[in-house]
């Protein structure tokens, strides 16, 4: 009796463990992302929300490149896109990024895994407004990889991102 009490009080132990590894907090602010689909970790019922401060709690990258959107060099930080696939769980192989205005972009996951892809949640050092392509913009790594720098990669490079959905 003794030894199967210890045994299920360590699977409960292992088990608790995996669930709050697995699980992503609930926003505390304004929800300013969704994702959904396929992905194995929510935190609501419609998906996986995050608010400004879990975006900026993920791993981060600076890029600072010039772009067809900005007449100078121009610095973007935000947390990488493959980071947050990661902490959600993703398990598709397509991304569709929707904007504010409904506007949507399929972008390959393999994009996300190959190059360090940002949701870059500031410019110059300063949270983007709405106004100005916020609160999230995708940005490639233009600044390393000049192959990238064409119609195919703007066109992926959504702004006024609110929802990504994984299939």
């Amino acid at each position: 009796m003794l030894i199967r009490l210890a045994l299920l009080c360590l699977a409960w132990l292992g088990t608790a463990g995996f669930v709050g590894a697995a699980e992503i907090a609930t926003p505390k602010g304004p929800v300013i992302l969704t994702v959904s689909g396929k992905i194995a970790h929510r935190n609501g019922p419609d998906g996986a929300r995050y608010d400004a401060a879990m975006l900026d709690a993920l791993p981060k990258r600076t890029t600072t490149a010039n772009t067809p959107w900005y007449p100078q060099k121009t610095q973007f930080d935000g947390p990488l896109g493959a980071a947050l696939l990661d902490q959600v769980g993703a398990s598709g192989t397509v991304l569709k990024v929707t904007a504010l205005n409904d506007y949507a972009v399929e972008i390959p996951v393999a994009d996300f895994r190959k190059w360090p892809v940002i949701l870059a949640t500031t410019i110059n050092g300063k949270p983007i407004s709405v106004r100005e392509k916020g609160p999230i913009f995708v940005i490639y790594p233009f600044d390393e990889e000049p192959s990238l720098y064409n119609e195919l990669y703007f066109g992926r490079s959504a702004w006024q991102v609110k929802s990504i959905e994984v299939r």
